[in-house]
């Protein structure tokens, strides 16, 4: 078993000791996504370590998404609450890259493939490149945005 799902089942039972109601149930809503992610597909398995930050950075950026939605909506409180969820989330996830650094590491890459001559037509060799490397640490569509950026799309 990961460790990081033992560290969320320990702080699932913290945080209802503490009464903290917001804490505990977010912990059960990522659990529960994490365990529909291992009896997902034909056989059950028990998930890594990479692949619960997976579940993680999934379920976080719906909470963003629906933070966005609410607020558009004009619904404020759910907003607020989607944000705090999103925090709780953000806990358990690797420390984040900066915009430098991810924009470092797509110079990098754009380098090492040869890609800046090409354009965006390069932009999935490039992205194939840095994606294995900010996994985790990093929102898709900004590294994308990033990548975009700098082949002068």
């Amino acid at each position: 078993m990961s460790s990081l799902k033992d560290r969320l089942r320990a702080d699932l039972t913290t945080a209802m000791k503490a009464r903290d109601e917001l804490r505990s149930s977010t912990l059960r809503m990522v659990l529960a996504a994490v365990t529909n992610a291992e009896v997902a597909g034909k056989t059950a398995k028990t998930l890594s370590d990479d692949e619960v930050i997976g579940v993680l950075t999934s379920e976080t950026k719906k909470r963003r998404e629906a933070a966005t939605a609410f607020a558009d909506g004009g619904r404020a409180e759910s907003a607020e609450r989607e944000r705090a969820e999103a925090e709780v989330i953000a806990e358990y996830l690797p420390e984040q890259l900066s915009e430098a650094e991810v924009a470092d590491i797509v110079t990098a890459a754009i380098e090492s493939t040869g890609a800046k001559a090409e354009g965006m037509k390069a932009m999935g060799r490039v992205m194939g490149v840095v994606q294995p490397q900010v996994k985790g640490r990093a929102d898709g569509g900004a590294v994308a945005a990033e990548v975009r950026r700098q082949l002068g799309a």
